[in-house]
């Protein structure tokens, strides 16, 4: 089997300073100077700049003339906005997951709600959680067997994650029930009733959202 090639240098900053910022090593309004990303990834100044520009076009990164980039502020605007554009594609996931009762992820996506529903009641376990709600949307993404809609899903969610995620552990109970209403609908092959509960889990976030802005 031929090894898959390594990245573009622009593509290996961009993904590492991404990874950095969506796991909090990197705050919003953290300066994120040229010459110490390119001494750490050992490359020159133009693929550091090459891979910033990508990363402000993804909303990442805020790019101020003379002033260099930072970390992005997240924005209620900019989280609203990107739950509208997840709804669509997530009811369609889940709609695709149902006609294929979960494919071969299907005992991953029910290993992942048994194991959320349970630390949902720990207060103890709740910083386990966000990572557990990003690869549950992510499982049923994979199991819609539409690699296009995969890959625009795998973008938009760890990027909805960050802006608001942090704000939504307020309802790990009621998330982690959807989760399971919804896994339940995939995995009995329901597309219908699928999609339906997954437009109502998002409508829920959004609505929770409106609440943290207020």
């Amino acid at each position: 089997m031929t090894a898959a090639p390594d990245p573009a240098p622009r593509d290996a900053v961009a993904d590492a300073v991404r990874a950095d910022i969506l796991a909090g090593r990197l705050a919003p309004g953290d300066r994120l100077r040229e010459t110490d990303l390119a001494e750490r990834f050992g490359v020159s100044r133009i693929p550091v700049r090459e891979a910033l520009s990508q990363l402000r076009n993804e909303g990442f990164v805020t790019l101020v003339r003379y002033r260099g980039a930072t970390v992005s502020v997240p924005s209620g605007t900019a989280a609203r906005e990107l739950v509208q554009v997840r709804r669509g594609l997530e009811v369609l996931a889940a709609q695709l997951a149902a006609r294929r009762r979960g494919g071969e992820v299907a005992a991953e996506l029910a290993r992942v709600v048994e194991l959320g529903r349970d630390l949902s009641h720990s207060a103890a376990a709740r910083a386990e959680l966000p990572p557990l709600v990003l690869r549950f949307h992510e499982l049923v993404a994979e199991a819609s067997g539409n690699s296009q809609l995969r890959q625009l899903l795998e973008q938009l969610l760890g990027r909805v994650s960050w802006l608001y995620g942090r704000h939504l552990d307020t309802r790990s109970e009621q998330s982690w029930s959807d989760h399971a209403a919804i896994a339940r609908a995939i995995l009995s092959g329901s597309p219908v009733q699928a999609g339906f509960l997954m437009d109502e889990h998002i409508a829920r976030d959004e609505a929770l959202l409106d609440e943290l802005d207020d």
